[in-house]
């Protein structure tokens, strides 16, 4: 049998990860897929370099148009980045014909639900296992592994920089700046952390993730997103002493009203496994219906564990290359013509428990007063810490039950108004996992 012919777009780090693992395990691949899957036109901005790496067998050239227009190309790996270069060469790629493999999430919870409409028009496969949480197969997992469940809630930590982070703060007790600069040091984090750090890169593989679960378009403008530049360290130690450990947690959850889509720092209790996921690691926790909770753990990021994603979707799309489109497993697992509108919730009408902390004048009446605005906002006070502050005052720390953002929000705004506050609350979501 002829062997599936890839066009290869950047020879970047998953790029150069995928020439080598497809290269290593050619003959196991073939085994698996029923037919050789060869790389045979490459586009980088480099092609001397490139050209150097993978020898004279493949055509290197720095036109990627080149390689998504030739009629001998049946599969193209995009893994050039971004969402405007990337979402033409994968259009055009689609309009060609040819099958899409991508790791590219920004690009996909930016313009997804257009690229994968493009595709089933077509009748062509857009595989994105490699877009989300590195190595492990969470996506296999929700569209195929988990078809028999209705999906509750997935709960996911899937940026390995800011686990490090946090695990960071938390081990070695160092504040967020230093710990950011060791991270950019050991190759973690990028020159320009932005993506990693405000959770917007969490955000982009959650929206791919909520729709899979749920049956929803792709919807990340909808997302609520809050990342962990401004955690202090205190608030990881107070954490620690009271059970928890912080996560930047993506949650998305059915509820009655609509679905939840946020990305946060939360307090996660220390017995859970997944506030036991540590340094760079990823690891997404989905509850069923049927199943209860199940949990998936792995490299999220790096050369040969993303590389072995992107192997896994061309093995797929191997195989599934002559079977007719209308049997296909859907891109977002959920029939096309059988997607729901389901509205995305606002942040302020989703319900969680809170973590609050302020510092206060140490004197009479303030608790009662405090106490008092949290109950007529219908908040419920769980527990509450008082100890003496290091610059005067008392910090006082809140842990609540359930209530609804929208009430804790003017709870906050009016207790940051009483004359006897020294400083803005600390608010932090906690999630059970339960």
């Amino acid at each position: 049998m002829n062997p599936m012919k890839v066009g290869l777009l950047g020879l970047g780090v998953v790029g150069g990860g995928t020439w080598t693992v497809l290269s290593r395990n050619a003959e196991e691949i073939a085994r698996r897929a029923g037919r050789r899957i060869e790389v045979t036109h490459i586009a980088v901005r480099d092609a001397a370099k490139a050209a150097a790496r993978v020898g004279d067998a493949v055509a290197v050239t720095t036109d990627p148009y080149q390689v998504v227009r030739d009629p001998n190309i049946d599969i193209v790996v995009e893994l050039i980045g971004g969402d405007t270069l990337a979402r033409e060469l994968v259009l055009e790629a689609i309009n060609q014909g040819k099958h899409v493999v991508t790791a590219n999430k920004a690009l996909l919870a930016k313009h997804g639900n257009e690229i994968f409409a493009a595709a089933s028009a077509r009748g062509v496969m857009v595989a994105f296992e490699a877009a989300v949480a590195g190595g492990i197969p969470i996506i296999k997992a929700i569209r195929e592994g988990l078809t028999a469940n209705r999906i509750e809630w997935v709960a996911g930590i899937i940026n390995g920089t800011t686990n490090f982070i946090l695990s960071e703060m938390r081990t070695r007790g160092l504040p967020f700046a230093e710990v950011l600069a060791e991270a950019q040091r050991l190759g973690y984090a990028e020159a320009d952390p932005t993506f990693d750090i405000e959770g917007v890169d969490a955000a982009h593989k959650l929206t791919l993730l909520a729709s899979l679960a749920f049956g929803v378009p792709v919807q990340f403008d909808k997302a609520y997103v809050e990342g962990i530049s401004q955690l202090a360290q205190e608030d990881i130690a107070h954490a620690e002493r009271l059970g928890y450990r912080i996560k930047l947690l993506g949650m998305t959850r059915r509820r009655p009203d609509g679905i939840e889509l946020r990305v946060h720092p939360a307090l996660v209790p220390a017995e859970r496994l997944l506030a036991n996921v540590e340094g760079p690691m990823n690891a997404v926790l989905v509850r069923g219906d049927a199943v209860g909770p199940t949990l998936y753990y792995g490299q999220g990021a790096g050369e040969e564990p993303t590389a072995s994603a992107v192997v896994a979707d061309l093995v797929d799309v191997t195989r599934l290359h002559t079977a007719d489109p209308g049997n296909r497993v859907p891109h977002l697992a959920f029939q096309p013509d059988a997607m729901s509108d389901t509205p995305i919730l606002p942040i302020e009408k989703v319900s969680t428990s809170y973590y609050l902390r302020l510092r206060v004048d140490d004197q009479p009446g303030v608790l009662a007063d405090i106490a008092r605005v949290l109950a007529e906002h219908r908040i419920s006070i769980g527990s509450m810490i008082q100890q003496p502050s290091h610059i005067g005052g008392a910090d006082i720390i809140f842990l609540t039950h359930q209530a609804v953002e929208g009430q804790v929000n003017r709870a906050i705004e009016r207790i940051e108004g009483l004359p006897f506050v020294r400083s803005r609350m600390t608010r932090i979501r906690m999630e059970t996992l339960s």
